[in-house]
């Protein structure tokens, strides 16, 4: 929840300057914690010690490094930073699969780009990244809140230090499973996903900016919201809200989060990607038939706003690089879970492909300067202009009708999207090695 406009400057002011004050003894390096870095570094300069670690690539320092090998060989690297408005910004990230010779590169950068929140009585409406303070209310983790995993330290412009970047290993459940036709063999694994997330406080609400990275090849990116109801909003006299005191006087205002995510597809490191987009049309079955389903394929040359439907996809396709079967490496774009928000022009689209400007970084209440008298957000951005360097705009909404459950602390309510690899290996990337040979027609 939020607070009206006053309160909630007044509360981000003091926020940041108590959150100065006590970062203030700490160290004003930058980067990743001391614990983060390898605990045999030092020993690596010793002639009888075992040989140091490679060094990172150079296209960025090992304090802003992150790189995990997980279950099957799979090895994820990218590099993070931080924007003191969309808060966590990673860039550069790839993947290598076993059997790839080098890593292949999935993104030059992703990151959010807006959470709005209109409220549903009209009176209050708030663009959480670009206006009330998001990248400013990192908050500092615990390790019970990063468990088996590393704090890395973030500078946050105008706080300081915060121990707020937790990079882990989380298992995920089977990340396979096959029986043979005798019943006497079962191939099966257990998978692990690299985890990154911050959390940031904004007013009541603390959101989890979480990106997960599966050993297949997936790409998890969700938003967590939790925190608290706001107390300011308890208006028994609103009627668009929910009972959550005793009987019919507190009333929580209902509202929404539309929250956006810009990404910056760098497939097999280019930037000249394509968009396609694939429909499936049913035909009903006629007399003793059965049904049939035509797919059809449809270039994305122009900039687009996408609607979701049955039945629908996208995904973005490498201009470059080609699986060893002499495929086009992709991504497909599988959207969560969502509520469509009609009340703004911005928030009607599930999806926006526009082609790349550098001031063009939130999806509304855009603080970039784009030159006068231009527009501010993502729809207005879709005007026919062919894409050459195609930026990826998800949208995914929640309508949050308050329960009696959301206190106290409010359970964490999830949305957010997938990006699937599709022709990016050949095979499944943890085939086993006795099944190896299986490959499209087999003996």
């Amino acid at each position: 929840m939020h607070v009206n406009r006053s309160t909630r400057s007044r509360k981000r002011a003091a926020a940041t300057l108590a959150v100065a004050a006590m970062l203030g003894s700490l160290a004003t390096a930058t980067g990743s914690a001391a614990t983060a870095a390898p605990k045999d570094a030092a020993k690596g300069a010793s002639k009888a010690a075992p040989k140091a670690p490679a060094p990172p690539p150079a296209d960025c320092s090992a304090a802003y490094r992150i790189e995990q090998k997980l279950d099957g060989g799979t090895t994820w690297g990218m590099c993070w930073s931080y924007d003191s408005d969309a808060g966590l910004v990673l860039e550069k990230v790839s993947y290598q699969p076993k059997g790839e010779p080098k890593p292949i590169r999935v993104l030059t950068s992703g990151k959010l780009a807006q959470v709005h929140v209109p409220y549903d009585n009209g009176k209050e409406e708030f663009d959480d990244l670009t206006t009330y303070g998001f990248g400013y209310g990192l908050q500092n983790l615990k390790p019970n809140e990063c468990p088996g995993g590393t704090i890395r330290t973030v500078k946050v412009a105008e706080v300081g230090n915060v121990k707020g970047l937790c990079t882990t290993t989380r298992s995920r459940g089977h990340a396979y499973r096959l029986a043979n036709d005798e019943g006497t063999k079962v191939w099966q694994a257990q998978g692990k996903d690299l985890l990154v997330y911050t959390v940031n406080k904004v007013s009541w609400y603390e959101y989890i900016t979480e990106w997960r990275f599966s050993s297949d090849g997936t790409i998890s990116a969700n938003v967590g919201a939790t925190g608290s109801l706001s107390p300011g909003d308890y208006d028994a006299t609103d009627g668009r809200g929910w009972p959550i005191g005793k009987g019919a006087r507190d009333y929580a205002t209902s509202h929404s989060h539309n929250v956006f995510w810009r990404l910056n597809f760098g497939l097999d490191g280019s930037s000249k990607n394509r968009v396609e987009q694939y429909d499936s049309k049913v035909t009903p079955p006629t007399g003793n038939g059965k049904p049939k389903t035509k797919t059809t394929r449809t270039p994305i040359t122009k900039e687009l706003a996408g609607d979701a439907k049955s039945m629908r996809w996208w995904r973005m396709v490498s201009a470059t690089g080609k699986n060893k079967d002499g495929h086009a490496r992709s991504y497909e774009i599988v959207p969560g879970p969502t509520n469509k928000h009609p009340g703004r022009s911005f928030t009607k689209h599930d999806l926006y492909f526009t082609d790349y400007r550098k001031c063009e970084q939130f999806a509304s209440n855009n603080i970039r300067n784009c030159g006068r008298n231009a527009p501010d957000s993502v729809d207005k951005w879709v005007n026919g202009e062919p894409l050459k360097n195609p930026i990826t705009w998800v949208n995914i909404g929640f309508h949050h009708i308050a329960r009696d459950e959301d206190q106290q602390p409010m359970p964490v309510h999830w949305q957010g999207f997938q990006l699937a690899a599709r022709d990016v290996t050949a095979m499944n990337p943890l085939t086993p090695a006795d099944l190896a040979g299986q490959n499209g027609r087999y003996e």
